[in-house]
Protein backbone atom coordinates (compact mmCIF):
# COMPACT_ATOMS: atom_id res chain seq x y z
CA UNK A 1 0.00 0.00 0.00
CA UNK A 2 1.34 3.85 -1.07
CA UNK A 3 2.24 5.33 1.82
CA UNK A 4 -0.08 8.05 1.06
CA UNK A 5 -3.14 6.02 1.40
CA UNK A 6 -5.01 6.27 4.27
CA UNK A 7 -2.43 8.54 5.76
CA UNK A 8 -3.51 10.60 8.74
CA UNK A 9 -2.14 14.42 9.76
CA UNK A 10 -3.03 16.77 11.75
CA UNK A 11 -3.62 20.08 10.07
CA UNK A 12 -4.95 23.48 9.32
CA UNK A 13 -7.79 23.80 6.74
CA UNK A 14 -9.33 26.76 5.29
CA UNK A 15 -12.81 26.00 3.45
CA UNK A 16 -14.39 28.88 1.28
CA UNK A 17 -17.16 29.09 -1.26
CA UNK A 18 -19.61 31.96 -2.98
CA UNK A 19 -22.44 32.99 -1.38
CA UNK A 20 -25.49 32.55 -3.08
CA UNK A 21 -23.53 30.94 -5.92
CA UNK A 22 -26.50 29.28 -7.84
CA UNK A 23 -29.12 31.93 -8.15
CA UNK A 24 -25.98 33.84 -9.39
CA UNK A 25 -25.66 31.33 -12.02
CA UNK A 26 -29.39 31.68 -12.44
CA UNK A 27 -29.04 35.34 -13.26
CA UNK A 28 -25.94 35.59 -14.69
CA UNK A 29 -24.05 32.53 -16.10
CA UNK A 30 -21.11 34.36 -18.45
CA UNK A 31 -20.62 36.80 -15.77
CA UNK A 32 -20.65 35.08 -12.62
CA UNK A 33 -18.11 32.05 -13.94
CA UNK A 34 -15.61 35.14 -15.35
CA UNK A 35 -15.77 36.96 -12.26
CA UNK A 36 -15.03 33.50 -10.69
CA UNK A 37 -12.16 32.14 -12.61
CA UNK A 38 -10.80 35.73 -12.63
CA UNK A 39 -10.73 35.89 -8.72
CA UNK A 40 -9.34 31.79 -8.67
CA UNK A 41 -6.81 32.79 -10.96
CA UNK A 42 -4.86 36.18 -10.34
CA UNK A 43 -6.51 36.15 -6.49
CA UNK A 44 -7.21 32.98 -4.81
CA UNK A 45 -3.75 30.76 -6.13
CA UNK A 46 -1.23 33.24 -5.72
CA UNK A 47 -2.25 34.39 -2.42
CA UNK A 48 -2.77 30.80 -0.78
CA UNK A 49 0.96 29.99 -2.99
CA UNK A 50 2.42 33.15 -0.83
CA UNK A 51 0.99 32.08 2.52
CA UNK A 52 2.90 28.08 2.48
CA UNK A 53 -1.32 26.62 1.56
CA UNK A 54 -1.38 23.62 -0.17
CA UNK A 55 -4.63 23.74 -2.30
CA UNK A 56 -6.59 20.17 -1.97
CA UNK A 57 -9.09 21.30 -4.94
CA UNK A 58 -11.27 23.50 -6.31
CA UNK A 59 -15.14 22.58 -6.14
CA UNK A 60 -17.90 24.63 -8.72
CA UNK A 61 -18.45 27.20 -6.40
CA UNK A 62 -15.48 26.75 -3.73
CA UNK A 63 -12.01 25.56 -2.61
CA UNK A 64 -10.02 23.84 0.31
CA UNK A 65 -6.46 24.39 1.29
CA UNK A 66 -4.32 22.76 3.90
CA UNK A 67 -1.60 25.14 5.63
CA UNK A 68 1.24 23.81 7.76
CA UNK A 69 0.07 26.47 10.43
CA UNK A 70 -3.19 27.36 12.03
CA UNK A 71 -1.47 31.58 11.94
CA UNK A 72 -1.36 31.17 8.41
CA UNK A 73 -4.24 29.41 7.68
CA UNK A 74 -5.49 32.71 8.92
CA UNK A 75 -3.55 35.01 7.78
CA UNK A 76 -4.59 33.78 4.44
CA UNK A 77 -8.40 33.68 5.18
CA UNK A 78 -7.94 37.49 6.03
CA UNK A 79 -5.62 38.59 3.24
CA UNK A 80 -8.24 36.89 0.68
CA UNK A 81 -11.48 38.71 2.18
CA UNK A 82 -8.98 42.02 2.32
CA UNK A 83 -8.21 41.23 -1.35
CA UNK A 84 -11.39 40.28 -2.79
CA UNK A 85 -13.29 43.44 -1.55
CA UNK A 86 -13.36 44.83 -4.92
CA UNK A 87 -14.36 41.00 -7.22
CA UNK A 88 -18.07 40.91 -7.72
CA UNK A 89 -18.61 38.16 -6.06
CA UNK A 90 -18.62 37.47 -2.05
CA UNK A 91 -16.90 34.69 -0.58
CA UNK A 92 -17.48 33.11 2.99
CA UNK A 93 -14.31 31.12 4.78
CA UNK A 94 -14.03 28.88 8.01
CA UNK A 95 -10.88 27.71 9.44
CA UNK A 96 -10.48 24.97 11.40
CA UNK A 97 -7.45 22.73 12.51
CA UNK A 98 -8.00 18.98 13.20
CA UNK A 99 -6.99 15.58 12.18
CA UNK A 100 -7.55 14.62 7.95
CA UNK A 101 -6.98 11.39 6.47
CA UNK A 102 -5.34 11.64 2.65
CA UNK A 103 -6.62 8.77 0.20
CA UNK A 104 -4.22 9.53 -2.13
CA UNK A 105 -6.73 11.49 -3.96
CA UNK A 106 -8.73 13.45 -1.83
CA UNK A 107 -8.98 14.18 1.85
CA UNK A 108 -11.50 13.34 4.80
CA UNK A 109 -11.94 14.05 8.23
CA UNK A 110 -13.96 15.96 11.18
CA UNK A 111 -11.07 18.55 10.37
CA UNK A 112 -12.72 19.19 7.63
CA UNK A 113 -16.20 18.84 8.16
CA UNK A 114 -16.18 21.52 10.59
CA UNK A 115 -13.84 23.99 8.37
CA UNK A 116 -16.99 23.37 6.31
CA UNK A 117 -19.70 24.15 8.30
CA UNK A 118 -17.73 27.63 9.28
CA UNK A 119 -17.82 28.63 6.16
CA UNK A 120 -21.80 28.25 6.03
CA UNK A 121 -22.04 30.44 9.45
CA UNK A 122 -19.97 33.00 7.91
CA UNK A 123 -21.46 36.41 6.70
CA UNK A 124 -20.56 37.30 2.58
CA UNK A 125 -17.02 38.62 3.15
CA UNK A 126 -16.50 37.25 6.42
CA UNK A 127 -14.35 34.63 8.04
CA UNK A 128 -15.59 31.73 11.18
CA UNK A 129 -13.17 30.25 13.02
CA UNK A 130 -13.24 27.45 15.53
CA UNK A 131 -12.25 27.49 19.34
CA UNK A 132 -9.30 25.51 18.41
CA UNK A 133 -8.11 27.66 16.02
CA UNK A 134 -8.41 30.71 18.09
CA UNK A 135 -6.57 29.68 21.17
CA UNK A 136 -3.92 29.04 18.80
CA UNK A 137 -3.47 32.39 17.22
CA UNK A 138 -5.09 34.87 19.59
CA UNK A 139 -2.31 37.55 20.55
CA UNK A 140 -0.34 36.40 18.05
CA UNK A 141 -2.54 38.08 14.57
CA UNK A 142 -3.25 42.05 14.67
CA UNK A 143 -6.84 41.29 14.03
CA UNK A 144 -9.80 41.39 16.05
CA UNK A 145 -12.41 38.21 16.38
CA UNK A 146 -15.64 38.19 18.22
CA UNK A 147 -16.65 34.97 20.52
CA UNK A 148 -20.41 33.63 19.09
CA UNK A 149 -20.32 31.35 21.33
CA UNK A 150 -21.22 27.35 21.10
CA UNK A 151 -23.01 26.31 17.82
CA UNK A 152 -24.48 22.96 16.77
CA UNK A 153 -23.57 22.35 13.19
CA UNK A 154 -24.67 19.45 10.94
CA UNK A 155 -22.93 15.87 11.12
CA UNK A 156 -20.78 17.18 14.26
CA UNK A 157 -21.64 15.46 17.60
CA UNK A 158 -20.55 18.12 20.06
CA UNK A 159 -21.06 22.01 19.67
CA UNK A 160 -18.22 23.83 18.39
CA UNK A 161 -16.99 27.42 19.56
CA UNK A 162 -17.09 29.93 16.64
CA UNK A 163 -15.32 33.15 16.60
CA UNK A 164 -16.28 35.79 14.00
CA UNK A 165 -13.65 37.88 11.85
CA UNK A 166 -14.86 41.28 13.34
CA UNK A 167 -12.37 43.54 11.42
CA UNK A 168 -14.40 42.63 7.80
CA UNK A 169 -14.44 45.88 5.77
CA UNK A 170 -17.76 46.81 4.75
CA UNK A 171 -18.92 45.28 1.83
CA UNK A 172 -19.48 48.37 -1.23
CA UNK A 173 -21.98 47.75 -4.09
CA UNK A 174 -20.65 46.12 -6.71
CA UNK A 175 -17.21 47.36 -8.14
CA UNK A 176 -17.35 50.22 -5.43
CA UNK A 177 -13.85 50.64 -3.77
CA UNK A 178 -13.84 50.78 -0.10
CA UNK A 179 -13.66 53.95 1.43
CA UNK A 180 -15.23 56.20 -2.08
CA UNK A 181 -17.99 58.97 -1.24
CA UNK A 182 -21.54 58.04 -1.89
CA UNK A 183 -22.24 59.61 -5.37
CA UNK A 184 -25.14 61.77 -5.53
CA UNK A 185 -26.31 63.73 -8.96
CA UNK A 186 -23.92 66.55 -10.25
CA UNK A 187 -25.21 69.70 -11.16
CA UNK A 188 -25.26 69.58 -15.09
CA UNK A 189 -26.56 66.58 -17.37
CA UNK A 190 -24.71 63.43 -16.12
CA UNK A 191 -24.50 60.37 -18.25
CA UNK A 192 -23.59 56.74 -18.52
CA UNK A 193 -22.88 55.09 -21.96
CA UNK A 194 -22.67 51.57 -21.30
CA UNK A 195 -20.93 48.85 -23.78
CA UNK A 196 -23.02 48.13 -26.55
CA UNK A 197 -24.39 44.71 -27.50
CA UNK A 198 -22.98 42.76 -30.03
CA UNK A 199 -25.52 41.38 -31.78
CA UNK A 200 -23.47 39.60 -34.75
CA UNK A 201 -23.23 36.21 -33.53
CA UNK A 202 -19.79 36.99 -33.78
CA UNK A 203 -17.88 36.86 -30.76
CA UNK A 204 -14.95 38.82 -33.33
CA UNK A 205 -16.77 41.18 -33.32
CA UNK A 206 -17.01 42.36 -29.40
CA UNK A 207 -14.04 45.19 -30.65
CA UNK A 208 -16.57 46.68 -32.95
CA UNK A 209 -19.49 47.43 -30.79
CA UNK A 210 -17.10 48.71 -27.67
CA UNK A 211 -15.46 50.98 -29.97
CA UNK A 212 -19.07 52.37 -31.01
CA UNK A 213 -19.58 53.49 -27.48
CA UNK A 214 -16.16 54.46 -26.66
CA UNK A 215 -15.86 56.79 -29.14
CA UNK A 216 -19.38 57.86 -28.18
CA UNK A 217 -17.82 58.71 -24.41
CA UNK A 218 -14.91 60.17 -25.83
CA UNK A 219 -17.15 62.74 -27.99
CA UNK A 220 -19.46 63.70 -25.03
CA UNK A 221 -16.29 63.78 -22.66
CA UNK A 222 -15.15 66.99 -24.92
CA UNK A 223 -18.05 68.63 -24.04
CA UNK A 224 -17.66 70.92 -21.08
CA UNK A 225 -21.60 71.16 -20.06
CA UNK A 226 -22.03 67.54 -19.71
CA UNK A 227 -20.88 65.23 -16.64
CA UNK A 228 -19.27 61.92 -18.68
CA UNK A 229 -18.91 58.52 -16.91
CA UNK A 230 -15.23 57.07 -18.18
CA UNK A 231 -15.19 54.35 -20.40
CA UNK A 232 -13.23 52.12 -17.37
CA UNK A 233 -15.82 52.60 -15.26
CA UNK A 234 -19.20 52.20 -17.49
CA UNK A 235 -17.37 49.15 -19.46
CA UNK A 236 -17.50 47.29 -15.92
CA UNK A 237 -21.35 45.76 -17.02
CA UNK A 238 -20.35 44.27 -20.30
CA UNK A 239 -21.42 40.92 -20.42
CA UNK A 240 -24.57 41.65 -17.36
CA UNK A 241 -27.98 41.90 -17.32
CA UNK A 242 -28.28 45.34 -15.92
CA UNK A 243 -30.59 47.21 -14.42
CA UNK A 244 -30.57 50.73 -15.51
CA UNK A 245 -31.59 52.35 -12.41
CA UNK A 246 -29.01 50.66 -10.15
CA UNK A 247 -26.43 51.23 -12.80
CA UNK A 248 -27.36 54.85 -12.26
CA UNK A 249 -27.26 54.99 -8.66
CA UNK A 250 -24.07 53.06 -8.39
CA UNK A 251 -22.76 55.63 -10.57
CA UNK A 252 -24.33 58.89 -9.65
CA UNK A 253 -25.41 59.89 -12.90
CA UNK A 254 -29.06 60.51 -14.39
CA UNK A 255 -28.92 59.10 -17.86
CA UNK A 256 -27.85 55.93 -18.93
CA UNK A 257 -27.16 55.52 -22.86
CA UNK A 258 -27.70 52.04 -24.23
CA UNK A 259 -27.35 50.22 -27.29
CA UNK A 260 -26.72 47.51 -29.89
CA UNK A 261 -24.47 46.78 -32.87
CA UNK A 262 -25.06 43.81 -35.65
CA UNK A 263 -22.43 43.76 -38.09
CA UNK A 264 -22.68 41.32 -41.15
CA UNK A 265 -20.51 41.95 -44.27
CA UNK A 266 -20.79 45.80 -45.28
CA UNK A 267 -23.92 46.42 -43.71
CA UNK A 268 -24.34 47.41 -39.66
CA UNK A 269 -27.64 48.18 -37.99
CA UNK A 270 -27.09 50.14 -34.84
CA UNK A 271 -29.57 50.86 -32.33
CA UNK A 272 -28.97 53.37 -29.18
CA UNK A 273 -31.47 54.42 -26.82
CA UNK A 274 -31.29 57.42 -23.95
CA UNK A 275 -33.25 56.57 -20.71
CA UNK A 276 -34.33 58.86 -17.70
CA UNK A 277 -33.19 56.51 -14.83
CA UNK A 278 -34.45 58.60 -12.53
CA UNK A 279 -37.78 57.77 -13.75
CA UNK A 280 -37.30 55.01 -16.38
CA UNK A 281 -38.55 56.63 -19.10
CA UNK A 282 -37.17 56.76 -23.03
CA UNK A 283 -36.32 59.96 -23.59
CA UNK A 284 -34.58 58.83 -27.45
CA UNK A 285 -34.46 55.97 -29.46
CA UNK A 286 -33.08 55.55 -32.94
CA UNK A 287 -31.95 52.78 -35.51
CA UNK A 288 -29.52 53.24 -38.40
CA UNK A 289 -28.91 50.88 -41.39
CA UNK A 290 -25.91 52.46 -42.84
CA UNK A 291 -22.66 51.38 -44.73
CA UNK A 292 -19.58 50.11 -42.51
CA UNK A 293 -17.88 53.26 -44.20
CA UNK A 294 -20.47 55.56 -42.70
CA UNK A 295 -19.35 54.02 -38.80
CA UNK A 296 -17.96 57.32 -38.03
CA UNK A 297 -20.86 58.96 -39.00
CA UNK A 298 -23.12 57.16 -37.29
CA UNK A 299 -21.32 57.85 -33.96
CA UNK A 300 -21.57 61.51 -34.34
CA UNK A 301 -25.08 61.64 -35.23
CA UNK A 302 -25.90 59.50 -31.83
CA UNK A 303 -23.62 62.25 -29.97
CA UNK A 304 -25.62 65.18 -31.48
CA UNK A 305 -28.99 63.26 -30.93
CA UNK A 306 -27.83 62.69 -27.33
CA UNK A 307 -26.89 66.65 -26.55
CA UNK A 308 -30.38 67.39 -28.29
CA UNK A 309 -32.42 65.37 -26.03
CA UNK A 310 -30.63 66.05 -22.85
CA UNK A 311 -29.32 69.65 -23.46
CA UNK A 312 -30.84 71.29 -26.21
CA UNK A 313 -30.03 75.00 -25.30
CA UNK A 314 -26.05 73.69 -26.22
CA UNK A 315 -27.36 72.06 -29.14
CA UNK A 316 -24.59 74.40 -31.24
CA UNK A 317 -21.78 74.27 -33.84
CA UNK A 318 -19.12 73.41 -31.21
CA UNK A 319 -21.44 70.31 -30.29
CA UNK A 320 -20.50 69.38 -34.16
CA UNK A 321 -16.74 69.15 -33.54
CA UNK A 322 -17.09 66.16 -32.84
CA UNK A 323 -13.88 64.27 -33.73
CA UNK A 324 -14.07 62.69 -36.61
CA UNK A 325 -12.00 59.81 -38.86
CA UNK A 326 -11.04 59.24 -42.19
CA UNK A 327 -12.95 55.71 -43.94
CA UNK A 328 -9.22 54.85 -44.44
CA UNK A 329 -7.99 54.76 -40.98
CA UNK A 330 -11.23 52.14 -40.05
CA UNK A 331 -8.85 49.29 -40.15
CA UNK A 332 -6.43 51.23 -37.84
CA UNK A 333 -9.17 51.97 -35.73
CA UNK A 334 -10.18 48.60 -35.22
CA UNK A 335 -6.38 47.33 -34.10
CA UNK A 336 -6.72 50.29 -31.43
CA UNK A 337 -10.45 48.81 -29.93
CA UNK A 338 -8.77 45.42 -29.91
CA UNK A 339 -5.50 46.64 -28.24
CA UNK A 340 -7.54 48.37 -25.43
CA UNK A 341 -9.56 45.49 -24.84
CA UNK A 342 -6.22 43.88 -23.59
CA UNK A 343 -4.80 47.19 -22.31
CA UNK A 344 -6.91 47.67 -19.63
CA UNK A 345 -6.20 43.93 -17.97
CA UNK A 346 -2.89 45.69 -16.82
CA UNK A 347 -1.19 42.10 -17.65
CA UNK A 348 2.28 41.16 -18.97
CA UNK A 349 1.00 38.63 -21.52
CA UNK A 350 -2.36 41.57 -22.43
CA UNK A 351 0.49 44.31 -22.56
CA UNK A 352 2.47 42.04 -25.34
CA UNK A 353 -1.02 41.41 -27.23
CA UNK A 354 -1.61 45.41 -27.25
CA UNK A 355 1.83 46.40 -27.79
CA UNK A 356 1.40 44.21 -31.51
CA UNK A 357 -2.03 45.51 -32.04
CA UNK A 358 -0.70 49.28 -31.43
CA UNK A 359 2.24 48.83 -33.80
CA UNK A 360 -0.03 47.22 -36.29
CA UNK A 361 -2.62 50.36 -36.25
CA UNK A 362 0.79 52.67 -36.68
CA UNK A 363 1.40 50.91 -39.53
CA UNK A 364 -1.29 51.03 -41.11
CA UNK A 365 -1.96 54.67 -40.78
CA UNK A 366 1.30 56.25 -40.61
CA UNK A 367 0.19 59.54 -40.97
CA UNK A 368 -2.27 59.90 -37.84
CA UNK A 369 -1.79 59.86 -34.12
CA UNK A 370 -4.03 56.84 -33.74
CA UNK A 371 -2.92 54.07 -32.13
CA UNK A 372 0.01 56.11 -30.83
CA UNK A 373 -0.59 57.71 -27.44
CA UNK A 374 -1.71 53.82 -26.27
CA UNK A 375 1.34 52.78 -27.58
CA UNK A 376 3.46 54.72 -25.24
CA UNK A 377 1.40 53.84 -22.48
CA UNK A 378 2.64 50.06 -23.23
CA UNK A 379 6.18 51.54 -23.07
CA UNK A 380 5.39 53.09 -19.86
CA UNK A 381 3.88 49.62 -18.85
CA UNK A 382 7.50 47.76 -19.47
CA UNK A 383 9.17 49.85 -18.06
CA UNK A 384 6.96 51.01 -14.70
CA UNK A 385 6.61 47.09 -13.77
CA UNK A 386 10.29 45.78 -15.90
CA UNK A 387 7.92 43.98 -18.59
CA UNK A 388 10.61 45.24 -20.67
CA UNK A 389 14.31 44.17 -20.86
CA UNK A 390 15.24 47.89 -19.77
CA UNK A 391 13.10 50.32 -17.63
CA UNK A 392 15.10 53.39 -19.03
CA UNK A 393 14.87 52.31 -22.74
CA UNK A 394 11.07 51.73 -21.93
CA UNK A 395 10.56 55.01 -20.53
CA UNK A 396 12.60 56.95 -23.41
CA UNK A 397 10.69 54.83 -26.17
CA UNK A 398 7.84 55.78 -24.39
CA UNK A 399 8.52 60.13 -24.25
CA UNK A 400 9.68 59.88 -28.15
CA UNK A 401 6.24 57.90 -28.86
CA UNK A 402 3.99 60.24 -26.99
CA UNK A 403 5.85 63.37 -28.49
CA UNK A 404 4.86 61.83 -31.94
CA UNK A 405 1.50 61.18 -31.25
CA UNK A 406 0.98 64.74 -29.93
CA UNK A 407 2.55 66.46 -33.07
CA UNK A 408 0.28 64.71 -35.05
CA UNK A 409 -2.37 66.16 -32.94
CA UNK A 410 -2.14 68.47 -30.22
CA UNK A 411 -5.76 68.77 -29.01
CA UNK A 412 -6.01 64.88 -28.42
CA UNK A 413 -6.53 64.69 -24.64
CA UNK A 414 -5.09 61.15 -23.98
CA UNK A 415 -1.76 61.93 -25.93
CA UNK A 416 -1.78 64.71 -23.97
CA UNK A 417 -1.58 63.36 -20.66
CA UNK A 418 0.47 60.62 -21.55
CA UNK A 419 2.93 62.79 -22.68
CA UNK A 420 3.19 65.01 -19.61
CA UNK A 421 3.23 61.71 -17.75
CA UNK A 422 6.60 60.88 -19.53
CA UNK A 423 7.74 64.11 -19.05
CA UNK A 424 7.26 63.44 -15.39
CA UNK A 425 9.14 60.57 -15.44
CA UNK A 426 12.16 62.30 -17.39
CA UNK A 427 11.61 65.23 -14.69
CA UNK A 428 10.54 67.84 -17.23
CA UNK A 429 8.34 69.67 -14.40
CA UNK A 430 7.64 72.42 -16.46
CA UNK A 431 6.35 70.46 -19.42
CA UNK A 432 4.59 68.03 -17.66
CA UNK A 433 2.67 71.15 -15.86
CA UNK A 434 1.67 72.70 -18.89
CA UNK A 435 0.52 69.25 -20.87
CA UNK A 436 -1.10 68.21 -18.15
CA UNK A 437 -3.24 71.41 -17.65
CA UNK A 438 -3.96 71.68 -21.27
CA UNK A 439 -5.21 67.70 -21.56
CA UNK A 440 -7.72 68.83 -18.76
CA UNK A 441 -8.37 72.10 -20.58
CA UNK A 442 -9.21 70.41 -23.66
CA UNK A 443 -11.73 67.78 -21.95
CA UNK A 444 -12.76 68.67 -18.63
CA UNK A 445 -14.91 65.39 -18.04
CA UNK A 446 -11.79 62.79 -18.77
CA UNK A 447 -11.35 60.91 -16.12
CA UNK A 448 -8.39 59.63 -16.93
CA UNK A 449 -6.93 62.73 -17.85
CA UNK A 450 -7.62 64.19 -14.61
CA UNK A 451 -6.92 61.30 -12.69
CA UNK A 452 -3.29 61.21 -13.95
CA UNK A 453 -3.24 65.08 -14.00
CA UNK A 454 -3.35 64.38 -10.35
CA UNK A 455 -0.58 62.08 -9.72
CA UNK A 456 1.81 64.50 -12.07
CA UNK A 457 0.57 67.37 -9.55
CA UNK A 458 1.49 65.00 -6.54
CA UNK A 459 5.16 64.34 -7.99
CA UNK A 460 5.29 68.26 -8.68
CA UNK A 461 4.81 68.80 -5.35
CA UNK A 462 1.25 70.96 -5.59
CA UNK A 463 -0.13 68.40 -3.26
CA UNK A 464 -3.71 69.88 -2.27
CA UNK A 465 -4.58 70.28 -5.72
CA UNK A 466 -3.40 67.03 -6.87
CA UNK A 467 -5.89 65.01 -4.09
CA UNK A 468 -8.51 67.12 -5.73
CA UNK A 469 -7.97 66.12 -9.23
CA UNK A 470 -8.23 62.71 -8.25
CA UNK A 471 -11.37 62.76 -6.01
CA UNK A 472 -12.88 64.35 -9.13
CA UNK A 473 -11.50 61.88 -11.38
CA UNK A 474 -13.19 58.91 -9.00
CA UNK A 475 -16.45 61.05 -9.36
CA UNK A 476 -16.43 60.71 -13.01
CA UNK A 477 -14.87 56.99 -12.91
CA UNK A 478 -15.63 55.02 -9.57
CA UNK A 479 -15.07 52.14 -11.12
CA UNK A 480 -11.92 52.62 -13.62
CA UNK A 481 -9.94 49.80 -13.83
CA UNK A 482 -6.72 52.39 -13.86
CA UNK A 483 -8.05 54.09 -10.78
CA UNK A 484 -4.87 52.31 -9.15
CA UNK A 485 -2.75 54.95 -11.05
CA UNK A 486 -4.83 57.65 -9.69
CA UNK A 487 -4.11 56.55 -6.10
CA UNK A 488 -0.37 56.81 -6.73
CA UNK A 489 -0.55 60.15 -6.96
CA UNK A 490 -3.49 60.59 -4.27
CA UNK A 491 -0.69 58.57 -1.97
CA UNK A 492 1.88 60.92 -2.51
CA UNK A 493 0.36 63.79 -1.71
CA UNK A 494 -0.68 62.26 1.16
CA UNK A 495 2.92 61.30 2.15
CA UNK A 496 3.53 64.71 0.98
CA UNK A 497 1.58 66.54 3.54
CA UNK A 498 2.63 63.81 6.08
CA UNK A 499 -0.53 62.28 6.85
CA UNK A 500 0.36 58.68 7.35
CA UNK A 501 -2.31 57.17 8.35
CA UNK A 502 -4.16 58.54 5.13
CA UNK A 503 -1.54 57.51 2.75
CA UNK A 504 -1.55 53.85 4.82
CA UNK A 505 -5.46 53.43 3.75
CA UNK A 506 -4.63 54.31 -0.13
CA UNK A 507 -1.76 52.24 -0.33
CA UNK A 508 -4.26 49.52 0.98
CA UNK A 509 -6.67 50.66 -1.42
CA UNK A 510 -5.17 50.02 -4.52
CA UNK A 511 -3.46 46.56 -2.96
CA UNK A 512 -6.86 45.49 -3.23
CA UNK A 513 -7.33 46.66 -6.52
CA UNK A 514 -4.17 45.08 -8.25
CA UNK A 515 -2.87 42.92 -5.45
CA UNK A 516 -0.06 41.66 -7.33
CA UNK A 517 1.42 45.24 -7.65
CA UNK A 518 4.39 45.58 -6.05
CA UNK A 519 4.75 49.58 -5.89
CA UNK A 520 1.73 49.66 -3.20
CA UNK A 521 3.24 47.11 -0.79
CA UNK A 522 6.32 49.28 -1.06
CA UNK A 523 4.24 52.81 0.01
CA UNK A 524 2.54 50.55 2.58
CA UNK A 525 5.65 49.25 4.16
CA UNK A 526 7.10 52.85 4.08
CA UNK A 527 3.58 54.65 5.61
CA UNK A 528 3.42 51.80 8.75
CA UNK A 529 7.45 52.42 9.19
CA UNK A 530 6.41 56.09 9.47
CA UNK A 531 3.39 55.68 11.93
CA UNK A 532 6.42 53.55 13.95
CA UNK A 533 4.71 50.22 13.33
CA UNK A 534 7.79 48.86 12.89
CA UNK A 535 6.53 44.95 13.24
CA UNK A 536 3.74 45.66 10.19
CA UNK A 537 6.30 47.78 8.14
CA UNK A 538 8.33 44.49 8.18
CA UNK A 539 5.68 42.18 7.53
CA UNK A 540 4.52 44.75 4.69
CA UNK A 541 8.22 44.78 3.55
CA UNK A 542 8.59 41.00 3.46
CA UNK A 543 4.90 40.64 1.11
CA UNK A 544 6.59 43.34 -1.33
CA UNK A 545 10.09 41.87 -1.34
CA UNK A 546 7.99 38.48 -2.16
CA UNK A 547 6.97 40.03 -5.87
CA UNK A 548 10.11 42.16 -6.43
CA UNK A 549 12.89 39.89 -4.40
CA UNK A 550 15.76 41.51 -6.17
CA UNK A 551 14.77 45.22 -5.21
CA UNK A 552 16.74 47.36 -2.76
CA UNK A 553 16.41 51.27 -2.28
CA UNK A 554 18.28 52.21 -4.95
CA UNK A 555 14.95 51.34 -6.68
CA UNK A 556 12.94 53.83 -4.72
CA UNK A 557 15.08 56.75 -5.41
CA UNK A 558 13.98 56.39 -8.80
CA UNK A 559 10.71 57.76 -7.85
CA UNK A 560 9.94 61.26 -9.85
CA UNK A 561 9.57 63.75 -7.21
CA UNK A 562 10.30 67.61 -7.75
CA UNK A 563 10.76 68.22 -4.18
CA UNK A 564 13.60 65.85 -2.88
CA UNK A 565 11.96 66.27 1.29
CA UNK A 566 9.27 63.61 0.46
CA UNK A 567 11.76 61.35 -1.17
CA UNK A 568 13.94 61.38 1.52
CA UNK A 569 11.02 60.59 3.92
CA UNK A 570 9.72 57.82 2.06
CA UNK A 571 13.54 56.49 1.98
CA UNK A 572 13.49 56.62 5.49
CA UNK A 573 10.33 54.70 6.15
CA UNK A 574 11.89 51.91 3.90
CA UNK A 575 15.00 52.05 5.86
CA UNK A 576 13.59 51.37 9.10
CA UNK A 577 11.24 48.49 7.15
CA UNK A 578 14.66 47.18 6.70
CA UNK A 579 14.81 47.42 2.93
CA UNK A 580 18.49 47.23 2.02
CA UNK A 581 20.69 49.91 0.55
Amino acid sequence: MSDTINQRRLAAILAADVAGYTRLVETDTDGTVAAWKEARDNVIKPIVESKSGHIVKFTGDGFLVEFPSVQDAVNCAITLQERLISCPLDFRIGVNVGDITDDGGDVHGEGINIAARLEGLAEPGGICISGDVHNQIRNRIDSVFEDMGDQTVKHVSAPVRVWRWSDAPERMPEGRVAGAPSLSLPDKPSIAVLPFDNMSGDPDQEFFADGMAEDIITALSRMPWFFVIARNSSFTYKGHAVDVKKVASDLGVKYVLEGSVRKGGDRLRITAQLIDATTGFHVWAERYDRRVDDIFEVQDEVTLAIVGAVAPQFLSAEAKTARRKDVSQLDAWECVIRGRAHLWKNSRDDAAEALKLFERAVELDPNSELGLSDLALVYFLEGFYRWGSSPEESHGRMLETAEQAVSMDDSDPWALIILAWAYAFAHRWDDAAIASERAVTLSPNFAPAIGFRGAILALLGQAEEAMAQVELARRLSPRDSIMSFWLTGQYWAEHTLKRYEDSLNTAEQAIRMVPDNPTYRRQRAASLALLGRIGEARVALTEYLNLEPEHTLADATKIPCRDPEPLERFLSGLRLAGLSE
